[in-house]
């Protein structure tokens, strides 16, 4: 137990119930502190606590800026302050149905508390720096109003796409009129491209004009307000920083945006959510195209192809982890939300719960903004979370993908649930959902342990409510858990378990009539799920190495290859397996072994007396002989093709004098 911590728990105002030495245990305290109303009249007992040397942990998430603007009053009266950290645990699970089970709530309750003792993840930041430059483009009308609006504050160009009159010129912002074809970057980096684009002239007397008109035009700011009033020039526009959209028609919007365009100036801090190993990435390799996943899941277009492996725009990147959810080789992990942390939260929970009910839990995945807030509105107004439902709160919900559902199946959770926020998360899982419905399918167990949820379902009790599940040891990367995880809740380990199209496991099938044994699939494969011998041409295959990159397809020139996904987790899938094998032609001249019999037999075959080169000729037998018999049979035999004359004898200084 960690000295020098109290724990302060509030019935809140007597609405929920705790067991204080379960959760004092949880949390590691040295003391525990009850009290009905925290953050009202016994507001004192906080201050007290915070004016000592302990860390304080207030179960409270509803008023956790009240006592984050205590501590500072407390630290300003006596020039210190405990370290202070909130947790909610009356929403999530103080707060349920009228029958629920106290002994599963408390078990909650400890649960969450238990995995907030985790250390936190910390991820690398970068500087982003923005000097103010801003392009607004869109009607005349609008766009000059924002550039009133924002003029202070910013460095504005407008660019205009109508014929709108422009009243009086004005040097406090540029005004150009032109179409924009293409769009890049974010805050502070942004690349515009434009055509016909036509600057104002503010020179002369009557109506302005524009000038000669350029088929082409590139620009680059640091802010971009769109006002075209039609689709956004970025996908997942919302999530892209530094670039504003509207409706220009909209009542209100411009100055909305105003507001908001105005504060981006300076130095910002953008955080690096993913950490990217370029030598795992199984995207291409010669040129050949493997894995795509990422790039096809990625919402902001981030991702982009680099040669053999994929590229990462930091500045783009919103961090919603998509793409480390379907990653096959764990070439991209996420630094805040990595699969390693998530894993541990949900362990942890597991572990508390069991040992307080000897019943395994369910879990739920929602987002930290949406997802909780519903969750904190079911708890007031409705019967809130089910007695036995633990949650695990992520900054976006794509996070979630196969892996991680079978690792909390490993855990020992009974049923794992995702609280999609919109048809857009919804669409987001929905592959990585099936994907661990049909590994369960290869289980004892019902595929619909995994679904996604709405909110009214999170009251519900589930269909394996009170199951027992046996947890297992979680160790090791996404592929090896999710392995030993299916294996362990399987009943047939000698069948594979058939998945959908895209799987990242499977095996692959070489059609024998086709295949030449050239070995270029062997030489391309990024992972060593293929393999050669040493003695013989022969292409040998580990199945557990194979991420169904594709490659290997695009690679075969003859077509002979096709990818099967399945999941095989008995013990042959570990060690390598003969696809297609053939004896070696040897050498008719030295017996040296040397490429593919049937290869040679069908050349010779193609060739002998058909070509012009091997008729009424031995020619024939060079194709019979490895390559350094090859050329002595060429240079050197009394009919060799490649033969010179006889050499003359090497003339002296006698030959010279006697002649």
């Amino acid at each position: 137990m960690t000295a020098n911590k109290t724990l302060l728990l509030c019935s809140c105002d007597k609405t929920q119930t705790f067991n204080p030495e379960a959760l004092q245990k949880a949390a590691g305290a040295e003391q525990v502190i009850t009290v009905d109303q925290l953050c009202g009249t016994e507001l004192n007992v906080a201050a007290e606590h915070l004016g000592t040397n302990n860390e304080v942990l207030i179960a409270c998430g509803q008023q956790s800026a009240l006592f984050e603007r205590l501590s500072e009053d407390v630290y300003a009266e006596i020039s210190h302050a405990a370290p202070l950290h909130t947790i909610d645990i009356r929403d999530r699970a103080g707060w349920s149905a009228p029958d629920a089970k106290p002994e599963r709530q408390h078990a909650k309750q400890a649960a969450l508390i238990a995995a907030a003792q985790l250390p936190a993840p910390m991820a690398p930041a970068k500087t982003t720096q923005s000097n103010g430059v801003c392009c607004i483009v869109g009607p005349t009308e609008q766009a000059i109003r924002m550039a009133e609006l924002v003029q202070d504050d910013l460095g504005v160009t407008c660019i205009v796409n109508d014929a709108g009159p422009i009243q009086l010129p004005s040097a406090a912002y540029d005004v150009a009129k032109g179409k924009l074809t293409s769009a890049y970057g974010a805050l502070g980096n942004f690349k515009l491209e434009f055509s016909q684009l036509q600057t104002l002239n503010p020179a002369g007397r009557g109506e302005l004009g524009y000038g000669e008109v350029k088929s082409t035009a590139r620009s680059e700011c640091d802010v971009f307000i769109d006002l075209r009033g039609m689709a956004p020039a970025f996908p997942s526009h919302e999530k892209r920083n530094g670039y504003f959209w509207a409706d220009p028609k909209k009542t209100g919007e411009l100055e909305r945006i105003a507001l908001t365009a105005r504060e981006r100036v300076g130095e910002f801090e953008k955080t690096v959510y993913f950490r990217l190993e370029e030598s795992l990435c199984a995207h291409s390799r010669a040129s050949k195209p493997g894995c795509t996943r990422c790039l096809d899941v990625c919402c902001t277009e981030a991702i982009f192809s680099a040669g053999d492996h994929i590229q990462i725009d930091s500045d783009i990147c919103a961090g919603c982890g998509a793409c480390a959810a379907v990653c096959p080789t764990s070439a991209i992990t996420m630094n805040e939300t990595s699969f390693e942390g998530i894993t541990k939260t949900a362990e942890v929970m597991a572990k508390v719960y069991r040992e307080h009910t000897n019943e395994s839990p369910r879990l739920v995945f929602h987002t930290l903004d949406t997802g909780a807030e519903a969750i904190a509105n079911l708890a007031r107004y409705d019967d809130g979370l089910a007695d036995d439902l633990l949650p695990i709160g992520l900054e976006h919900i794509d996070r979630v993908g196969h892996a991680e559902i079978m690792a909390a199946f490993g855990a020992g959770y009974a049923e794992v649930l995702i609280l999609a926020d919109n048809q857009l998360d919804e669409r987001m899982v929905a592959a990585e959902v099936e994907l661990a419905q049909a590994l369960l399918q290869g289980t004892q167990n019902s595929p619909s342990r995994v679904r996604v949820i709405s909110a009214i379902e999170l009251c519900n009790a589930g269909e394996n409510a009170a199951r027992v599940s046996d947890p297992i040891l979680l160790v090791g990367g996404r592929r090896d858990i999710t392995r030993v995880t299916v294996a362990a809740m399987s009943d047939k380990l000698e069948e594979p378990i058939p998945l959908p199209k895209g799987a990242p496991y499977g095996a692959i099938e070489i059609d024998s009539d086709k295949c030449t044994l050239c070995l270029a699939c062997v030489s391309l494969c990024p992972t060593g799920a293929l393999g050669d011998h040493g003695e013989r041409p022969e292409v040998q295959f580990t199945e557990n190495a194979c991420v169904q990159c594709g490659i290997c397809d695009s690679t075969c020139p003859e077509t002979a290859i096709t990818l099967k996904p399945q999941l095989d987790v008995s013990k042959a899938a570990l060690s390598p397996r003969t696809l297609h094998s053939e004896e070696p032609f040897e050498c008719i001249s030295c017996g040296t072994p040397f490429g593919v019999a049937s290869t040679i037999n069908r050349i010779i075959e193609k060739l002998e007396n058909q070509h012009w080169m091997y008729k009424n000729s031995d020619n024939v037998q060079l194709i019979k002989m490895c390559d350094d018999c090859r050329v002595k049979a060429q240079f050197h035999g009394d009919s060799a093709p490649m033969a010179g004359g006889e050499r003359p004898r090497i003339r002296t200084s006698d030959d010279y004098l006697d002649s």
